[in-house]
């Protein structure tokens, strides 16, 4: 499998900012699944930049799982440490609109495994 083209950072913040009003403001109607998916990967493969490893399986579905964080290497089955959330949450931490810790303790996002936590290290990527 070829590797997986590195996401451009300006690309990146157009993506958040196409949808940041929903995010800031859950009255607004919910964005196009284009360009929600859009800020969803994108944010994803940032993360998947600049914490690169394997030890963490971030799951966003319907749109992205990217693997993050250095340590030991998942290759089958189940991985150990998976974080795994919708994508408004996901894009609320990605934008500090929401912490980490917050929404694991509310039951926003699934996060198994002794390293899982280990992404809050490495957000927000965009703060709004």
């Amino acid at each position: 499998m070829p590797p997986r083209r590195a996401a451009d950072p300006a690309e990146f913040r157009a993506a958040i900012h196409d949808v940041a009003d929903w995010l800031r403001n859950d009255e607004q109607p919910r964005p196009p699944r284009d360009r929600l998916a859009a800020a969803v990967r994108l944010s994803a493969r940032t993360l998947e930049q600049v914490a690169p490893g394997s030890s963490v399986e971030v799951r966003v579905p319907p749109f992205v799982a990217v693997q993050c964080i250095e340590g030991p290497r998942h290759t089958r089955g189940t991985p150990p440490n998976v974080v795994e959330t919708d994508p408004r949450t996901w894009l609320s931490i990605v934008t500090g609109l929401l912490e980490f810790d917050a929404a694991v303790g509310d039951g926003r996002i699934a996060a198994s495994g002794s390293r899982a936590s280990d992404i809050a290290h490495w957000l927000p990527l965009l703060p709004l």
